[in-house]
């Protein structure tokens, strides 16, 4: 039997790992998608009336259309880690002919694979290669298109060539410090140190440059400014690891970092503008949004990167806010839990 390749209606979401409530909830809740029902996987689910399909982690949307934008992006759900804005099945016999299919549509894939795992990696080995392995820090990310594609059964696959990251399966993952960051959280800030120069083409943190990090504590953040040469001010209400109070450039104030203003701020950096402004303050989100606008309209800050803390029901309309901000991203990273990040560069 030749190879079918075969078109199939709607988008697909590659939810993060454990998060497919949180998609499910999104799909509802800031797409008017239905209702929220959770599935198993492979089962035919529905969300009021639409018929749904989950693949591991993988959800398909048969009458889902994602919306461009003008720069030909897609408003995909934040909860996922990749989208396909057009999916399609292979039907196929054997390795080569799943494989060859695929160089024929493009030469970039990443594998998602929750069943017949062996063959999926048999398959992956006749493609291009794609480093799969975590990567060391700071990383740059290509923006060479990057399909993604699973196996659903032993010879049929789901795909998509135009998808809404150039990651492979959407997902950064980094070789990890397990003896010096005094926090995990230091991960975040690089993914989102990352996120910002592919997004805006910022360059990352370097020697000379002043950044501000509002609830730092125990400092995870400010190592890894650190670690990139920069100078930190750091306000929190309990101090930073011994080894981060001690470094000579790093200025540390037990303070309300949000009752700071930008003026006493940069007065502390010994800068008019500080090069980064970053918080991973637990608050609510609209208290954030107005302490981001006031650094605004001080034009006080060059690049920003903050945590949008969950509490309780997701505010839909309050994100569309910060995602609305000119210069702007809300992102979910891999290392974000029940949180949003945003980020803004000048």
């Amino acid at each position: 039997m030749p190879v079918r390749v075969e078109r199939v209606s709607g988008a697909a979401f590659l939810a993060f790992p454990d998060m497919h409530g949180l998609l499910a909830s999104e799909l509802a809740g800031r797409f008017a998608y239905g209702a929220v029902v959770p599935a198993a996987t492979g089962a035919g689910q529905s969300f009021s009336g639409k018929a749904v399909r989950w693949y591991g982690d993988l959800l398909h949307c048969p009458d889902f259309s994602l919306q461009a934008e003008a720069d030909g992006s897609f408003i995909a759900p934040y909860w996922a880690r990749v989208a396909l804005a057009e999916p399609f099945l292979v039907h196929f016999e054997s390795i080569g002919e799943a494989a060859a299919a695929l160089r024929g549509i493009q030469r970039n894939w990443a594998p998602y694979q929750y069943t017949c795992f062996r063959r999926a990696a048999l398959i992956q080995e006749k493609l291009p290669y794609l480093n799969l392995k975590p990567r060391p820090f700071p990383a740059d990310i290509p923006h060479s298109p990057m399909g993604l594609y699973t196996l659903i059964d032993e010879h049929t696959l789901l795909a998509g060539a135009k998808t809404t990251s150039a990651l492979p399966a959407g997902t950064i993952q980094f070789v990890e410090d397990h003896d010096n960051p005094p926090s995990r959280a230091y991960l975040k800030v690089q993914e989102a140190l990352v996120m910002a120069r592919h997004c805006f083409g910022v360059p990352f943190p370097g020697a000379g440059q002043k950044c501000f990090e509002a609830g730092a504590s125990p400092g995870g953040w400010t190592w890894v400014l650190r670690q990139l040469g920069a100078d930190v001010f750091a306000v929190d209400r309990a101090e930073l690891a011994p080894a981060l109070m001690a470094d000579a450039h790093v200025t540390f104030a037990a303070h309300d970092a949000f009752t700071l203003t930008p003026a006493e701020v940069c007065d502390r950096l010994c800068c008019d503008v500080a090069d980064w402004v970053l918080s991973d303050v637990i608050c609510y989100p609209d208290r954030l949004y107005d302490w981001i606008q006031g650094w605004l309209a001080s034009g006080r800050a060059r690049n920003m990167i903050c945590t949008i803390k969950m509490q309780g029901a997701i505010d839909w309309p309050l994100v569309a806010r910060f995602a609305a901000i000119p210069r702007s991203r809300v992102l979910h990273l891999n290392y974000n839990k029940h949180e949003l990040t945003w980020m803004h560069a000048n």
